[in-house]
């Protein structure tokens, strides 16, 4: 079975650190891939609170995320700091995608560090109206944040 490899978007639109916590270990002593969604949970929540938005209401809708893809390139340990990287990248009618590149510092010898880079992933959005229990277009001002000038496929 052929792995998912999932490419780099050129920009990044929101960055934040959440460190590795006890709980986020699984029976390995490393972070847990049902931690890691959990996380990626936690940065998609901050890059929206960034522009005034919640999952239940970005310009009066809600969001659904439709699909998840994770790809792990190295091990993360209690108390590292994990650096998300969120890209916002294709965009069609009722949603898109949020790209998440995961990194991490650490030590080589006493005064150099170097970045490593924990996962890949990528999470389909769609936008959804609970009341009228549909989907619904991608809101023009959520596009607007993270692609001003594109058309909508």
């Amino acid at each position: 079975m052929a792995r998912i490899k999932l490419e780099l978007p050129s920009t990044i639109h929101f960055s934040t650190s959440i460190p590795v916590r006890v709980t986020d270990l699984n029976y390995g002593g490393h972070l847990g891939n049902d931690s890691l969604l959990s996380l990626l949970h936690e940065a998609r929540v901050r890059l929206l609170a960034s522009h005034g938005y919640t999952e239940k209401n970005i310009e009066g809708v809600a969001i659904i995320m439709n699909d998840a893809a994770i790809v792990y390139k190295s091990e993360a340990f209690y108390n590292d700091i994990l650096h998300f990287h969120i890209s916002v990248i294709d965009f069609h009618r009722f949603g898109c995608d949020l790209f998440y590149r995961v990194t991490r510092d650490t030590q080589i010898g006493n005064t150099e560090s170097r970045t490593v880079e924990v996962a890949r992933a990528k999470t389909g959005i769609v936008f959804y109206d609970y009341e009228q229990k549909k989907l619904v277009d991608v809101p023009e001002k959520f596009r607007e944040h993270f692609h001003p000038s594109s058309d909508l496929t």
